[in-house]
């Protein structure tokens, strides 16, 4: 009976890993938007165009605490384009190398996490009411845990140099924030949890049947 404890670790670490995924402070608070948007508008992170911070303010505003899902679809520049540092020829997807390397990290710090990338393999589909359609690449579907973690990632000074290799990468992109209605991949919690629960119940196979007599 004694090898039970190793559903108390498997527990207590399902435990540490919602406590770092899930968003436990609720939604923004007025005095938090105030505070994120005078540093957004300071630093001119991670937006180009000042004409979006009404947008971003009007989503924080609105925030309801839980997680969302960022849906970006990207047009990659062609052939090789210059280094924003060195000048160097390089090709588009290893300049974005530049930026993910320190985006990446921030992300996974504050619980999100890409959910999904695929590139083009085909034509353009059941597209109309559209002048002019860019031949776009790919799509990446990013999780975040909160439009606070959102917020914070935007206005980090960190990524004042790396957004200069996203640009130059990307010449056309679109993003806009989602939350999945239909959702038939398992998320995090579901494997993270399903994964504990594999090992804590072979450990404790392997605990008991090495406690049996020989």
């Amino acid at each position: 009976m004694t090898s039970f404890w190793v559903w108390g670790i498997a527990f207590l670490a399902y435990g540490i890993f919602l406590a770092w995924y899930v968003n436990w402070r609720g939604p923004l608070s007025k005095a938090e938007i105030e505070t994120l948007m005078a540093r957004m508008r300071a630093s001119n992170v991670g937006h180009g165009d000042r004409d979006e911070m009404p947008v971003v303010q009007h989503f924080l505003e609105a925030d309801d605490g839980r997680e969302f899902f960022m849906l970006n679809v990207i047009r990659m520049a062609d052939g090789e384009i210059a280094d924003p540092v060195t000048g160097k020829l390089r090709p588009a997807r290893e300049m974005m190398t530049g930026y993910t390397r320190m985006f990446l990290p921030a992300l996974f710090a504050r619980g999100g996490h890409p959910a999904l990338a695929a590139r083009r393999v085909g034509g353009m589909v059941d597209t109309w009411g559209l002048e002019e359609v860019p031949a776009w690449s790919m799509m990446g579907y990013v999780r975040y845990r909160s439009r606070r973690d959102l917020a914070q990632l935007i206005c980090n000074p960190r990524f004042g140099g790396a957004h200069a290799f996203k640009f130059a990468a990307m010449p056309q992109t679109f993003n806009f924030p989602t939350r999945p209605m239909i959702m038939t991949l398992a998320g995090p919690r579901i494997w993270v949890g399903l994964s504990l629960a594999l090992l804590a119940a072979v450990a404790q196979i392997a605990l008991l049947l090495s406690a049996l007599p020989h």
